[in-house]
């Protein structure tokens, strides 16, 4: 990058490309340490049942084993959990579900161990899981968790539903379920930890919240967190799944801080699948009402999310979908209710769309029906009705600025027109169609406060480097990071070092969750470069004797453009005995928690959107889906590094399409019966097209540049235009997710007469 060259804005490689591409990027499987032991974890086989006994004296007996731990050997706290400490580390009296930890054990070699983990013989009293969420809900259903199977119940008032459904010429109301879907990440879970001569323990996880894991170990090893580091290694992607429950690297600690040796602890592809968090399943009913012009007059909802067998950030994540259920529109009459139950199945936890794609699938089927009701176009009919700068959200906040969800919806009907003379297929039993998605975020965690926290050290040759807590997981926030003090600074990309993920050196950002790092980190980041700037700047205007906005800071030297004269950073800074600038950028947005009883509130200060089109084929003989085109526009407020926002919503668009149409977890009785990549079938590039990418810009005043986040608001419109588009093409409403071939094929059996061919 050229000296006077822009960094935002620019599409530049990320900063760790080569060393990936080489192969020198070190992972969790890759860390070996001298005397390092291995460990497994003795699971449930049932889903719900009462620990009779636990025998480990074979597995004890057994030459190389070093460690056999139960819960009774936990030095401290043996519950953890981001929100309640419902989750046992490893359970003493019950299992709640099929993998529940109930022994670890270690050994010198990989093998060993899983010969100790399979010698420990554990007496079970097995019993009836509950399995079904709305039955759960029952007072008569047996309880999951002690306080009862409804976890958390949120709420949201806006108006007077019965008015707004009074008002209304045209109602429609049905009911949806989505499925349980792993992240399916390339890495599984894993972690390393070491416990030095003075009883410092130190693990290297691949978490996307390292000073949360450090929090919880140091609680269940009973120690302080002084005692404790936590460095994040190279990390294969995480998408919320390796946040929340850190699992993990509690038992790499436990097992080094009992043994004294470095102790590695690495799930395979099956024990993650089985028994790591998931997608929230949903059962959802909507009723949605409008007027014979368009206008929406009332939504009411009701949400109950499985979230398996602990809480973890169920509450939170129903609370999300509740906020959001109304969709990125106006509507003046809204009732939702939610509920995160318990029950015997793996616990659901964040990813990516936490709790708004399950809604907006249901939403967005809704609302083509009441357009095709009301004989209007279905991008129309939501043009009449979406937020604008000056609207009013349905938990009653005013949205004064970066409100692009309109610009996204005309440049869809754009590509819509553009995809149309593709509709036709020559074969009768191909059907063709077109559906559309929209969707939107709030930036962030909602609630009060939330905070990101960065420093900036500003060398004398105006190199500089970046500190933050938050984590890169794929998504290229360290690249993001360097381009925003670059540009603060006024220095090449090269000349930027960023170190985040390490406990010990870096201040506590919260979790790379929430599309929250671009719009907080972000600013932290420009708050601490603009500060170490601000600071040089006045240095150097005792110098020249002159005002610091008189000058400048570029390419390492401060400079007065109107006389001529710069004088070197290094010179300055010896000059007045410095030898760096450090600055602390901290950044909370301006919102306020919802109310408890009404839903009322500003729970972001900003929020994304997104609208995406999809065009399909089904074949009508096998009830197959094909994606054949895909354009997807998202106002991301300012594309800080335009191709990583691209890669972003491509990515997007493979997992939405993924989670319409073939993704899901098999249960049986509350067993996985699919817990492998050969059998949890994931779409591959060749299952879909190339993603057409329209970035929307409307920037928001109190983001980094105007920026304001991407990740999650260009997942969630995406299964809803597949699952649009395929009633445009073959007339039947899939109203439960997967839309497997099976699931279409029996919708084809029993719809109306067939659409006349195209």
């Amino acid at each position: 990058m050229a000296d006077n060259q822009k960094a935002v804005g620019v599409s530049v490689p990320r900063i760790e490309a080569r060393e990936k591409v080489l192969g020198r990027s070190v992972y969790v499987d890759d860390l070996r340490r001298e005397g390092m032991i291995w460990g497994k974890v003795v699971r449930s086989p049932h889903p719900r049942a009462r620990i009779v006994h636990v025998d480990v004296t074979e597995a004890r007996g057994l030459p190389g084993v070093v460690a056999v731990l139960t819960a009774a050997d936990v030095p401290g706290d043996r519950y953890v959990g981001p929100l309640v400490k419902d989750q046992p580390i490893l359970c003493s009296s019950s299992v709640r579900f099929e993998g529940d930890a109930v022994a670890l054990v270690a050994a010198t070699a990989e093998e060993v161990a899983e010969t100790a983990r399979d010698a420990v013989r554990v007496e079970y009293e097995i019993l009836e899981p509950v399995l079904d969420p709305i039955a759960a809900m029952s007072p008569e259903a047996p309880q999951v968790q002690a306080g009862g199977n409804v976890a958390s119940y949120s709420k949201l008032r806006r108006g007077d539903v019965e008015v707004g459904f009074r008002a209304a010429d045209v109602i429609v109301e049905d009911s949806f379920s989505t499925q349980m879907i792993d992240h399916a990440y390339l890495e599984p879970e894993g972690a390393v930890a070491e416990v030095d001569a003075e009883g410092k323990v130190t693990i290297w996880v691949c978490s996307q919240y390292p000073h949360y894991d450090r929090q919880e170990v140091a609680r269940v090893l009973g120690v302080s967190l002084a005692r404790v580091r936590v460095i994040q290694t190279t990390t294969g992607g995480g998408f919320g799944g390796k946040f929340g429950s850190p699992l993990v690297s509690c038992y790499a600690a436990l097992l080094a801080a009992r043994t004294g040796r470095p102790a590695k602890v690495l799930y395979t592809r099956e024990e993650s699948l089985r028994t790591t968090v998931k997608r929230h399943p949903y059962r959802i009913h909507y009723k949605v009402g409008a007027t014979r012009s368009g206008k929406l007059t009332a939504v009411e909802a009701r949400f109950v999310g499985d979230t398996g067998a602990y809480l973890v950030v169920g509450r939170a994540v129903v609370g999300k979908s509740t906020s959001h259920g109304a969709g990125p529109y106006e509507v003046p009459h809204v009732k939702m209710d939610g509920y995160a139950v318990y029950t015997n199945k793996a616990p659901a936890g964040a990813m990516r769309g936490y709790g708004v794609p399950q809604v907006a699938v249901a939403y967005e089927s809704l609302l083509d029906e009441l357009a095709r009701k009301l004989n209007l176009d279905p991008i129309e009919f939501r043009l009449k009705n979406v937020l604008r700068e000056g609207s009013q959200t349905a938990t009653g906040q005013t949205l004064l600025h970066s409100v692009g969800v309109a610009e996204t919806l005309e440049r869809a009907a754009d590509a819509r027109r553009e995809m149309t003379p593709h509709l036709k297929t020559g074969k009768p039993y191909l059907k063709r169609g077109i559906g559309v998605g929209v969707s939107w975020h709030g930036i962030g965690a909602a609630r009060s406060p939330s905070q990101a926290t960065a420093y900036v050290n500003l060398c004398g040759d105006g190199s500089a480097t970046v500190l933050c807590g938050s984590v890169d997981i794929g998504q290229g926030s360290n690249t993001l990071f360097s381009q925003i003090a670059a540009e603060e600074l006024g220095v090449p990309l090269d000349q930027i070092s960023v170190v985040t993920g390490d406990t010990l050196t870096t201040p506590d950002c919260e979790a790379t969750t929430a599309t929250r790092v671009t719009y907080l980190s972000g600013n932290a980041v420009r708050l601490a470069a603009e500060k170490a700037k601000g600071t040089a700047l006045e240095l150097a205007a005792k110098h020249f004797g002159c005002l610091p906005e008189h000058l400048i800071l570029a390419r390492g030297k401060v400079q007065v453009p109107d006389a001529a004269l710069e004088i070197s950073l290094t010179d300055l800074f010896k000059k007045h005995a410095v030898q760096q600038i450090s600055a602390l950028g901290v950044f909370s947005p301006d919102c306020t928690p919802l109310d408890p009883e009404t839903g009322q509130g500003s729970p972001h200060a900003t929020y994304g959107f997104g609208t995406h089109v999809a065009l399909v084929e089904v074949d009508q003989e096998t009830g197959a889906v094909r994606l054949v085109d895909y354009a997807a526009f998202n106002d991301v407020g300012k594309a800080i590094n335009p191709q990583a926002v691209e890669g972003q919503i491509e990515g997007a668009v493979a997992m939405g399409t993924g989670y319409a149409l073939s993704e899901g977890m098999i249960f049986d009785r509350g067993k996985i019966l699919n817990p492998s990549f050969a059998t949890y079938l994931l779409l591959t590039a060749a299952d879909l097209p190339p993603v057409r990418v329209g970035l929307v810009e409307a920037p928001e005043p109190t983001g980094p540049y105007g920026a304001k986040g991407v990740g999650e608001p260009s997942m969630n419109p995406v299964a809803a235009a597949v699952i649009n588009a395929i009633y445009d093409a073959v007339g039947v409403r899939i109203r439960e997710l997967p839309a497997v071939p099976e699931t279409v094929f029996a919708a084809l059996k029993t719809r109306q007469p067939l659409p006349a061919d195209r």
